[in-house]
């Protein structure tokens, strides 16, 4: 079965071992590093370029949802291509996102991110044309930027950080989702006091994505692919049952967290919500993530396993969603504050368990290619059956049916990537 593991696993004592303490394997940046004041501020601006790239891997989804409206308006596009237009960075994240590893030993991890940050400025950059083709040529260029550097940033964590993985990997989640809540919550604001039209509300986030790409040249261009690291190949991955259940953690999680990003909002004001309300509830929902992020991987590295702390995130998340669809509206903050708490942790603890159940940097960067890899493409079904069942049955209850069935799933995906183990891979030489 997909949810049991050999016995002799849970015996192993490096199953058990807090995932801060795990073996890393040797680089240049944790084992040789000197314990001086230089060694630390570079250190200290390695974490700050992280956390400004992680930053940035969220604006080009959340900043497009607000103006998509003026976009149909001013184009004449059809509702498939606004769909089509809305979907095709996720699917980029998927597809994309398992070439991540073989690119990171092909260049560099420091290399391959540079090129990422290139991929996102110059794609954001160009989403302000109003260009149709180009339009969708630019997302297409981020969306594979995002992808790639999703999966990096966690093995550089692991790889880089090795002693502080619980706050990076807290700092890291915390830079997403904030970017993810400016991206919709700043972007109207700004463009409405700028005089800004759509191309404009677009473009400026190339200004925090240029940012992010100058902060990290300096540190990328003369780093040096590891010798060896091309040499090695990771096995036994996709036949590992644990890694299949951290993969439908990240999947599961994420179909609900861009149901609610694409669909709250209508499901609100179908409810009576003003659209300048409903707006605000997902915004407050989204906010409430960001302290969510930074809290959850400390307090899932304290837990002996992360079995309970899953189960109940994934409740959470579902009972959170049914307080938003059914209970009284005068109700609607607190029940969007606690799905933020719950989405934030989810997404919190699917990356947080990437490192945690990865022996070494170079099988993380693997699992967490699997799992963003399959994940994305499982995340991309859950807003396109929320609108399909809206078609279908001309409201969104259907909807709550099917977030109870993903919640089940999560909630079983959880109980078994949550228990203290790693995944039986290893790196091998070619």
């Amino acid at each position: 079965m997909l949810w049991q593991h050999p016995p002799s696993r849970g015996r192993s004592p490096c199953h058990r071992r807090p995932f801060s303490r795990m073996p890393a394997i040797p680089s240049a940046s944790s084992s040789s590093r000197p314990r001086s004041g230089a060694a630390a501020q570079s250190l200290g601006l390695l974490a700050l370029s992280l956390v400004l790239i992680a930053f940035n891997l969220r604006p080009v989804f959340s900043s497009l949802s607000v103006v998509l409206p003026d976009i149909v308006l001013a184009t004449g596009m059809s509702a498939a291509a606004a769909s089509a237009l809305t979907t095709l960075p996720v699917i980029c994240l998927g597809a994309f996102a398992m070439v991540a590893p073989w690119l990171g030993r092909r260049l560099g991890i420091e290399r391959t991110l540079l090129a990422c940050m290139l991929l996102i400025t110059v794609g954001t950059l160009l989403r302000g044309s109003a260009l149709l083709p180009l339009l969708f040529l630019a997302s297409a260029m981020a969306g594979v930027g995002i992808a790639v550097a999703n999966v990096l940033l966690s093995a550089l964590v692991k790889r880089d950080f090795e002693r502080r993985t619980a706050l990076m990997m807290g700092l890291y989640t915390m830079a997403v989702c904030a970017g993810a809540a400016s991206g919709a919550g700043v972007t109207v604001p700004l463009q409405q006091a700028l005089g800004l039209g759509w191309q404009g509300a677009l473009a400026m986030w190339t200004v925090p994505a240029a940012v992010a790409l100058l902060l990290w040249a300096p540190r990328a261009l003369p780093a040096r692919r590891e010798a060896g690291e091309s040499a090695f190949r990771v096995r036994g991955l996709w036949r590992d049952p644990l890694a299949w259940q951290v993969t439908l953690f990240m999947g599961l999680q994420s179909s609900l967290a861009y149901s609610v990003m694409g669909w709250l909002a209508p499901v609100l004001r179908e409810r009576g919500l003003p659209a300048a309300l409903a707006g605000f509830v997902v915004s407050l929902s989204v906010l409430v993530q960001v302290p969510t992020c930074l809290v959850l991987p400390t307090l899932a590295q304290r837990q002996r396993n992360q079995v309970a702390l899953a189960v109940g995130l994934a409740v959470l998340t579902v009972g959170a969603l049914w307080g938003c669809m059914f209970a009284p509206v005068g109700g609607i903050w607190a029940w969007a504050v606690l799905l933020g708490i719950a989405q934030g942790g989810t997404f919190s603890l699917a990356l947080t368990m990437i490192v945690m159940r990865s022996p070494d940097a170079r099988v993380a960067a693997q699992l967490s290619g699997m799992a963003q890899g399959v994940g994305y493409l499982v995340a991309a079904t859950g807003p396109m059956l929320v609108g399909l069942l809206r078609a279908w049955t001309g409201s969104f209850r259907a909807s709550a049916v099917l977030f109870g069935l993903i919640g089940v799933a999560l909630a079983l995906a959880g109980a078994g990537a949550g228990r203290a183990r790693v995944v039986r891979a290893a790196a091998v030489p070619r």
